[in-house]
């Protein structure tokens, strides 16, 4: 070895170490409950719906009180090793190998292929699925890249739709009552409040706009989406909407051979599971994704853990400049203040 490249090896090492991108991702480590011996891998990078601070928090709900290993991932800026919401950049996606669940809220994701080739093994051995709100688009990718077929544009009839409709049961359709003037109310669909994901599901509502969705054939929908003329709970119907599906369960079946339960909602956003109703029927499809139907309690502790301070409305400021690790533990902020103004 020369001595420019033995005194560099150690200097590159550290450079290495220290990189953001090799930070161990952010866990929460269950200790007892259903969950235990369950690991789920959380992926979350959208531009809107704050996708990063709702999956922090369910990620919590289910290691705290039901014993599951939750690992969270997020969109990170390559350079600084941030939080950036939406950024194609989401180191860690090797946690699927052994997942048990993978939850995905991301929107027009471009992946390098290190880390998509990790969600695409996944699927190929019918790994269980939830996908939240823009995860149906969750994927833009460019029509001479190896992973085309699972842009959410994908006209081919081989997997029409991409990702989102070929794995979730829909794409991107379209807005169904504006965000920020119209909410939403979902009902159970009556015939269906007996499945396990509905047990103990009561008054969902949403702060975020409705989705056109019109699930593949085959998919069993749960409760379907009532947009409202305002942005509380109460505020009437929107009589110009009628309800539209806005959750349902399906199946896929992995290159493997194995099949693959799936949840999905066009609904998720971060305040959204400030909602009782909705975050139990979130945290009821992880158990029921994952196998655990038989454990699944209408009375089951789904309360919220630590500070949650939900910002999608834009009544809350937030930092700009948090990193995983900032949201370690059950009891640091999600999400963080903004600094006061100097």
């Amino acid at each position: 070895m020369t001595p420019l490249l033995r005194f560099a090896a150690p200097l590159f090492a550290g450079i290495a170490l220290s990189s953001p991108l090799l930070a161990d991702p952010l866990t929460y480590e269950g200790t007892a409950g259903p969950g235990k011996g369950k690991k789920v891998v959380l992926i979350a990078s959208d531009h809107e719906y704050k996708s990063e601070e709702a999956l922090p928090q369910l990620g919590r709900i289910l290691a705290k009180h039901h014993g599951f290993k939750c690992t969270v991932l997020f969109g990170l800026d390559e350079a600084t090793g941030e939080i950036k919401p939406g950024n194609s950049n989401i180191p860690g996606t090797e946690a699927l190998k052994d997942a048990d669940l993978m939850v995905i809220f991301t929107r027009f994701q471009n992946l390098p292929a290190a880390q998509m080739q990790p969600i695409l093994d996944y699927l190929a051995r019918g790994g269980p699925v939830i996908g939240l709100r823009t995860a149906t688009h969750g994927f833009k990718i460019p029509k001479d890249s190896p992973f085309a077929k699972y842009d959410f544009a994908y006209k081919g009839e081989d997997y029409k739709g991409g990702f989102g409709r070929q794995i979730l049961g829909e794409t991107w359709v379209g807005h169904y009552g504006p965000n920020h003037k119209s909410s939403t109310r979902l009902d159970i669909v009556p015939d269906k409040a007996g499945h396990p994901i509905l047990s103990g599901v009561k008054s969902m509502w949403a702060e975020i706009g409705g989705y056109n969705a019109y699930p593949i054939e085959g998919s069993e929908v749960l409760a379907m989406a009532q947009p409202l003329t305002g942005m509380t709970a109460d505020s009437p119907n929107d009589d110009t909407k009628k309800p539209m599906a806005g959750a349902w369960t399906r199946t896929y079946t992995g290159s493997s051979g194995k099949v693959g339960r799936v949840f999905t909602s066009t609904y998720g956003a971060s305040g959204d599971l400030a909602n009782d109703g909705f975050r139990r029927m979130l945290v009821n499809a992880c158990f029921w994704a994952s196998g655990l139907e038989k454990a699944i309690k209408p009375d089951a502790d789904i309360s919220i853990v630590g500070p949650f301070r939900p910002t999608w409305l834009g009544t809350l400021k937030r930092s700009e400049h948090v990193k995983p690790q900032d949201l370690a533990g059950y009891d640091t902020p999600i999400w963080p203040e903004a600094a006061a103004a100097k």
